[in-house]
Formats: C-alpha cells, sequence, structure tokens
C-alpha cells in the first residue's frame, strides 16, 4: 500500500476492518489536499484542530505531532482505525483525544476539519454542535470527492458557519471553506422521531441512524417475521440501528436477554434511548463496537441482523459476510442466524458455506427472511 506523504508527515495507514489483500487504501486525495490547506496556512505550534469524519485516521494521525488535536466522529471502527494508525506509526495513543459523534467537544479550535459524511444530516448536527466551539478567527474547512461533494453541503456551511469559498478541483477533490461569521442560535432538529403501528412504538432517531425518518422497507419484512418463544435466550441485535428489531422482539420474549451492537455511536445512543422508553428499566448491554469481534465465543442462542450493504462510499456485501462469521462464532451450537437481505444479493448461498442448515422463513418480491442454524 502507498504511503500518505503530506507537508506534516509520511504515515503507514490500514483500514479497517481488517482485511487481507484489501485494495482500498486509507486515504484519498481529499485527504491530502486538507492537509495541503492546512500547513499552506501555517497555525502556530499549539493550535487546536477538530477532525470530524476521519474515516481512518489519516487526517488527525498526520496532524498529531504539531497540533492540538481531536477527533470526532460517529464509528468505532473510525476510531480503532485512529488509534491503530497511531501505534503503526510510533505516535502515542493520547496525541489525538477522540469523542464520539454525541458527546460534547471542549473547544474553542482555531480549525475544524471536516470530511463531509455521506450522511447530510450528520454534518448539519456538526455544524450546529459547532456553536460556542469556534475561535473568533476559525474557519471551518471540508474536504471530499467532487463525486460525493453535493451542492447541499456548502449551503449547510454557509447557513451554520458563515461565508464559503470553494476551491478549485485538485485530483477530483474539493475543499470548501467556511469563515466564521455572526449566525444566530440554532435549535437542532435532532433527533428525530417516528411512530410504528405494530409494535406500538415511537422511535427517536440521532442524525446519522439509517432511516432516520421512517421504518425502513428491509425490517419492515422482517418485524413479523421475529422469533417467538425464546425462554431465556441469550439474543444479540446485530446493526442494531435504532434498535427496533432487539425491542419487538423484546416484547414478544419477556425472559430473553439482549445485546444491541453497532458500530455507530449516534445508533447505539438511539437504541439505548428507544429501549428505555419502550422496556423501562429492564436490562439488555448496548455496545458500540467492531460487530460481535469481543463477543465470547459460543455465548449466544440467537442473533438478529439486517446487514448493511455499504461501508461509507464503498457498497458490496464484505460487511455482511464479516457479520454471518462473526455471528456463527458467537452463536451456540444449535443456535441461528436471522437475517433479512435484498432477494439479489444471494445470502442464502452465502449462509450456505457458514451455517449447518438455511430455510427461507418469509419472503417479499423485494426481501427474504432467512434462518441459520448452527
Amino acid at each position: 500500500m502507498p504511503l500518505l506523504t503530506t507537508p506534516f508527515a509520511e504515515l503507514d495507514l490500514i483500514r479497517q476492518p481488517d482485511q487481507a489483500n484489501d485494495p482500498l487504501q486509507a486515504f484519498d486525495a481529499a485527504d491530502e489536499y486538507l492537509l495541503e490547506q492546512l500547513h499552506a496556512q501555517a497555525l502556530p505550534a499549539g493550535s487546536r484542530v477538530l477532525v470530524l469524519n476521519d474515516s481512518f485516521g489519516a487526517l488527525a494521525a498526520s496532524l498529531a505531532r504539531h497540533l492540538q488535536v481531536t477527533s470526532s466522529g460517529d464509528s468505532y471502527l473510525a476510531q480503532l482505525a485512529l488509534a491503530k494508525n497511531l501505534a503503526r506509526n510510533g505516535l502515542p495513543a493520547d496525541s489525538v483525544s477522540f469523542v464520539p459523534a454525541c458527546q460534547t467537544w471542549n473547544g474553542p479550535f482555531d480549525r475544524v476539519v471536516v470530511r463531509v459524511p455521506k450522511t447530510l444530516a450528520l454534518l448539519e448536527d456538526q455544524l450546529i454542535r459547532l456553536q460556542g466551539h469556534l475561535a473568533p478567527q476559525a474557519q471551518v474547512i471540508a474536504g471530499a470527492m467532487i463525486k460525493h461533494l453535493p451542492r447541499a453541503a456548502g449551503d449547510l456551511l454557509e447557513k451554520y458557519v458563515g461565508p464559503v469559498q470553494a476551491s478549485l478541483a485538485r485530483k477530483k477533490a474539493r475543499l470548501l471553506t467556511a469563515t466564521v461569521d455572526a449566525r444566530p442560535a440554532f435549535t437542532s432538529p435532532y433527533p428525530s422521531r417516528y411512530r410504528l403501528e405494530s409494535p406500538a412504538l415511537e422511535l427517536l432517531n440521532h442524525a446519522n441512524v439509517f432511516c432516520r425518518e421512517g421504518l425502513d422497507i428491509g425490517t419492515r419484512a422482517f418485524l413479523p417475521h421475529l422469533p417467538d418463544n425464546l425462554g431465556n435466550a441469550r439474543v444479540a441485535d446485530l446493526g442494531c440501528g435504532n434498535g427496533v428489531l432487539a425491542i419487538a422482539s423484546a416484547l414478544k420474549n419477556p425472559d430473553a436477554q439482549y445485546t444491541l451492537v453497532d458500530e455507530s455511536y449516534m445508533a447505539v445512543q438511539s437504541a439505548r434511548e428507544n429501549w428505555q422508553r419502550a422496556l423501562g428499566d429492564r436490562p439488555a448491554d448496548f455496545l458500540a463496537a467492531d460487530g460481535l469481534a469481543g463477543i465470547e465465543k459460543q455465548s449466544l442462542d440467537v442473533v438478529l441482523c439486517n446487514p448493511p450493504f455499504h461501508q461509507q462510499q464503498v457498497v458490496g456485501d464484505v460487511l455482511a459476510w464479516r457479520m454471518f462469521q462473526q455471528a456463527r462464532e458467537a452463536l451456540v451450537v444449535g443456535g441461528a442466524l436471522y437475517i433479512v437481505g435484498n432477494r439479489h444479493l444471494g445470502y442464502h448461498s452465502k449462509l450456505a458455506r457458514l451455517f449447518r442448515g438455511v430455510e427461507q422463513v418469509a419472503a417479499t418480491p423485494k426481501f427474504v427472511v432467512l434462518k441459520a442454524r448452527k
């Protein structure tokens, strides 16, 4: 893999999750452009920089030896990548402080460096949260590959920060620089809420939750076919999102024990708050984690999963396949993984390579619900 070489550092970087012979690199031209722009500004040593949505730590690790860096984002995998890449390049673990997306930063910051996220609601939430955390002469510099940079990103910077200047394109990347200007105080529209009829729930959703404005059609197809009569089974909702699968299952299975896992901090926070609203003080575990990687082997009876088909802008079944492998490791012999997926993804044949038996529980014209028994 090529090194990330910029005026700040030369770094050997890896992506997360680990994949043998991964053809993708842990940085792109937008990272390089952002770092070159920041270097050209010649910030005094000790200047405070907030880095947002740094997928694998390329930005924060590059700046760590030169500035006071706080990194923040909604991805546990991004936090894990940052920690591994700091160690990989001989940088102290405490040279960058990481703040999960739902927590409060400790400003003020002289510069904010942003990788524009796929979900613009996350960007809007972050820009609103910047209120009171920007130094008087601060700038917010956002970057992305042009194909992933919608016009609305500049509109949000203009609305919440100040006047925006767009850069020339370089290696198919572009920067948007917003200079802090007086803006009225804004009230965040997040978290948002929607209601379900069956089960009767109001679900709260923080800004980066998948299908924040309404139940996604895959989950809608899955809900009527969740297993019941689980007794005191140990159940994991893998990739839990706002927690709706676990909550609906828990309402049908009052003695089952639940663990809700997602790599999105905002998903886990949403799931925790929704669980408490629906089930009060019934105990459950909520984990921001790399799937079931840290779960004890053969410690679960049931895994529920509506697997994702992309990581940031990269589409594919790598994460789903990894989730299936993790589920197999975590399940007891005789335990079962229940999933919903698009018909065309061919999950039945993939699961058959890992599990003793795979059966179709239900189907719609677009989705299948499958049960795979270990």
